[in-house]
């Protein structure tokens, strides 16, 4: 299995983040959302190999196959990891996409490392450039419902992300897209990742400011986001997201939930592989 073998400090043991390789031309690299793990985008991948492009996908650390380090789930690591897994590869020309928790990765990204050695950016339901509601970010998510994400993942992480994954696809008006077992193979991920990192992770997605980061971006981007996001809503992301980044892109598609990469395939597919040429 490939893995990037970093050793991240002396207060932290090395830490082994999973990727996965296939296809060949301009590489894409797909960040993934929480609770989950690159398995996320099971569906894309063939999409975007037939398509012509090199796939990577990777496992942020403290899920799926990656290491579970006890602290350092921050974006300012997480994106270094991103980083890292460009150099290892030597990879140019490369295609961002990130999805949810992911969109945050690309943000801290380019504040930190530039776009030097991208090409285009990609965020899908992401929670950039922030979604904490503070005096000037009127339309975001009061501060007190991510310490009550926090406080039920302390208390009865199980049983939150059961309801959170019927949340994450408006299971009840999405029945016929989304079947019992993809739901249970969804929980199956969540549950399986470190209960730390899912812990920490909240305060990363939620209150972290990637404004200015956004202003920073100077090549094409592309912000999908769905009309019917129960758990990222578009304004304070997305929306705001679009106005910031000069000459980008924004699609909202109609009556998709957050989970859209599962609900909404095919408008999805098209949108990006359109973006992409």
């Amino acid at each position: 299995m490939p893995y990037l073998e970093k050793t991240t400090g002396t207060s932290e043991a090395n830490v082994s983040i999973y990727y996965e390789d296939y296809g060949s031309g301009d590489p894409i690299i797909l960040s993934h959302g929480w609770p989950l793990s690159g398995n996320m985008w099971e569906y894309q991948v063939p999409v975007l190999i037939e398509a012509g492009y090199r796939v990577i996908t990777y496992d942020r650390r403290g899920f799926g196959k990656s290491s579970r380090p006890y602290q350092n789930y921050n974006y300012s690591t997480m994106s270094q990891d991103v980083h890292d897994i460009i150099t290892k590869l030597s990879l140019n020309n490369v295609t961002l996409v990130g999805f949810s928790m992911g969109g945050g990765e690309l943000g801290k990204f380019v504040e930190k490392y530039g776009t030097s050695n991208l090409k285009k950016l990609v965020f899908i339901s992401s929670i950039a450039p922030f979604m904490l509601k503070t005096d000037d970010n009127p339309d975001g998510v009061p501060e007190k419902v991510f310490e009550g994400m926090k406080e039920n993942v302390k208390n009865d992480r199980a049983g939150f992300l059961k309801e959170f994954g019927k949340n994450f696809v408006n299971y009840d008006d999405n029945k016929d897209k989304v079947s019992e077992g993809q739901m249970d193979y969804n929980f199956n991920i969540a549950v399986s990742a470190s209960p730390k990192g899912t812990l920490d992770c909240i305060d990363a997605f939620g209150k972290t400011d990637l404004r200015d980061a956004l202003k920073s971006i100077d090549i094409p981007t592309l912000f999908i986001h769905g009309d019917a996001d129960e758990i990222v809503p578009s304004k304070p992301t997305s929306e705001q997201g679009h106005k910031l980044v000069k000459d980008s892109r924004l699609e909202i598609i109609e009556g998709a939930p957050h989970g859209l990469y599962l609900t909404h395939q095919e408008q999805l597919h098209k949108i990006l592989l359109d973006f992409l040429k």
